[in-house]
């Protein structure tokens, strides 16, 4: 039986591929990297939590936070396209999508995950190629910091607390960063877990026997406190604690799952581990 023919399609008859041009972006993430490619003009609202760029938070309206969302603010808007991340805003989405909104949420949660994230949502609004060389632009700063990791004779320990009760360790994409910027996470296998409930550290006896040379602190929602860290019960004798290399890292350039994490995220890492490394304590430590 002979194949079918293959049909022929004058595209000019079915018109030209529409892009949305009404986005609603419910976290960060989203909205840097629309800015950075150009295509702010087509966000009509953001996260509250939203504070890269800084201008957007002058430009565009808020209205959602992480967990809930004004519904009738965003269907106001009249978005073609909402962009979300993660289970947890799933009943967001629901709403949306029951009332007639396309809906994308992504779930990415490690360094290859944002690194394709930016790509898809470049593609999602026909700026492909400048989302390319955006992101060969952050591999690059990628790549130097990994460079200088590589250089260094010794690699500190490192415990990243993301909350403090209970006791959260790092997630995938941070613990992969830590390792980038050279340092060794002291609870790898907890970082794959994408639920917080899996990388909860029940006993805080097991950060004192990691034995971690550099503590960074980045608790979801509210100030780090390193003098409450340091104040724990059996801490004095953890080497970050006895040679101060307790360190908070900002919330918003590393609990979130885009550019900022990459970029500026990485750098702060990087910074406390040179700190760590230059330390004379350190070295005699690790002679």
């Amino acid at each position: 039986m002979a194949a079918p023919a293959a049909l022929s399609v004058n595209p000019a008859a079915i018109g030209p591929v529409r892009f949305p041009e009404r986005i609603v972006c419910l976290t960060e993430e989203p909205t840097e990297v629309l800015y950075a490619l150009g295509e702010q003009d087509r966000i009509v609202g953001i996260s509250g939590f939203t504070v890269r760029p800084p201008r957007a938070r002058k430009e565009k309206p808020r209205v959602s936070a992480f967990t809930s969302a004004r519904i009738g603010r965003i269907l106001d808007l009249r978005p073609d396209l909402v962009i979300g991340f993660s289970d947890i805003q799933a009943d967001i989405a629901a709403e949306l999508i029951r009332a007639g909104v396309e809906v994308w949420i992504s779930n990415h949660r490690t360094v290859a995950g944002i690194r394709s994230y930016i790509l898809r949502l470049g593609a999602l609004v026909g700026a492909g190629e400048r989302a390319a060389g955006y992101l060969a632009e952050i591999d690059r700063h990628i790549a130097s910091v990994s460079a200088r990791a590589q250089s260094r004779p010794r690699r500190p320990r490192v415990y990243f607390e993301e909350w403090d009760e209970p006791m959260i360790s790092g997630i995938s994409w941070v613990s992969e960063l830590i390792g980038i910027a050279g340092g060794d996470d002291v609870f790898p296998d907890r970082a794959s877990s994408a639920l917080a409930r899996g990388r909860i550290v029940a006993d805080p006896a097991e950060v004192i026997a990691a034995a971690p040379d550099l503590i960074l602190g980045s608790w979801c929602g509210k100030r780090f406190r390193p003098t409450q860290v340091k104040q724990r019960s059996g801490w004095s004798k953890i080497p970050a604690v006895c040679h101060d290399h307790v360190v908070e890292i900002a919330s918003p350039i590393i609990l979130q799952p885009g550019p900022a994490a990459l970029t500026a995220g990485l750098s702060a890492i990087e910074a406390a581990i040179e700190q760590v490394c230059a330390d004379p304590q350190f070295g005699m430590l690790h002679a």
